[in-house]
């Protein structure tokens, strides 16, 4: 699709080509950042316990990742103190399922 003369580029947070796709890609490849957003599809989680589900990521990796998550909308903090996907970060999580889905049946 060509640019057209005169038009700009809106800024997207993360991305200095205005495409919110490259941003959104870049964000769930960094290390840990998929797998906190799984973790925490069901249930709030702690610090700890959220380190736990994710293996014993490193505490400063999973920390960055879940500021980064929280800045983007994805994660908050709730009021028990735990982690939990906001509705955005649960609806992003739902495009995950039918890719879920396909991975069971591929597994076998």
């Amino acid at each position: 699709m060509a640019k057209q003369a005169g038009s700009t580029i809106r800024s997207v947070r993360g991305s200095r080509t205005g495409r919110p796709i490259m941003a959104l890609l870049d964000l769930l490849g960094r290390r840990w950042s998929l797998r906190i957003l799984w973790e925490l599809r069901g249930e709030p989680l702690t610090s700890r316990a959220l380190r736990t589900a994710c293996d014993e990521a490193s505490p400063t990796v999973l920390q960055a990742r879940l500021s980064e998550l929280r800045e983007a909308g994805f994660v908050e903090l709730g009021d028990a103190g735990g982690y939990r996907l906001t509705p955005l970060g649960r609806e992003l999580c739902e495009t995950f399922m039918p890719l879920h889905r396909f991975a069971e049946r591929w597994k076998r």
